[in-house]
């Protein structure tokens, strides 16, 4: 039994082998590239919806306030006159106001928070594209290195260009 289950797994092995063989590296590159992009896109979209949103909540909080002076005025006016049956109809617009002003406050907040997670993914996101864009380059740029297809050391990364900024500033710098 035991040697059945070593032939079965060096047959898998060897099939795996031939297939990675089969497969071209550039093409699926390609393809991964493509579907970052449209991930990337969407997370993007995303963005703008939230933006949207957040500016929409943002109105509506002005039209509450808006409408809280105005209730406030109004409450103003039925004490001067002594009319406490309609200023308990506008007590009771203004706590509800009042409570669409805290829910649009809490979701105004949420809102905040989900764009900046978002932000953040399409950050991240557009790095990894960008990564992936230039081992493309590298690939169609040199045709038949499939050896050094595994190479990450051909990226460069923002701390690298950091380092570097500060070390040519420190060497222009007089003495």
């Amino acid at each position: 039994m035991a040697l059945i289950n070593r032939m079965s797994r060096l047959f898998t092995a060897d099939m795996h082998a031939v297939l990675d063989r089969i497969e071209e590296p550039d093409v699926l590159l390609k393809h991964a590239i493509r579907e970052m992009e449209e991930e990337f896109s969407r997370g993007e979209q995303r963005v703008r919806v939230l933006e949207h949103e957040r500016g929409l909540l943002a109105d509506r909080h002005r039209k509450v306030q808006s409408a809280l002076v105005e209730l406030s005025g109004q409450l103003d006016v039925c004490f001067t006159n002594g009319n406490d049956e309609l200023a308990r109809k506008v007590i009771k617009r203004r706590l509800e106001t009042q409570r669409l002003d805290r829910h649009i406050a809490e979701r105004r907040t949420l809102v905040d928070k989900q764009l900046g997670e978002r932000r953040a993914a399409v950050d991240a996101q557009r790095e990894q594209l960008d990564v992936m864009r230039q081992k493309a380059e590298l690939l169609t740029a040199a045709p038949g290195s499939g050896d050094e297809w595994g190479r990450t050391d051909f990226v460069v990364t923002d701390d690298e260009v950091e380092v570097a900024l500060l070390r040519e500033r420190a060497q222009r710098q007089p003495s």
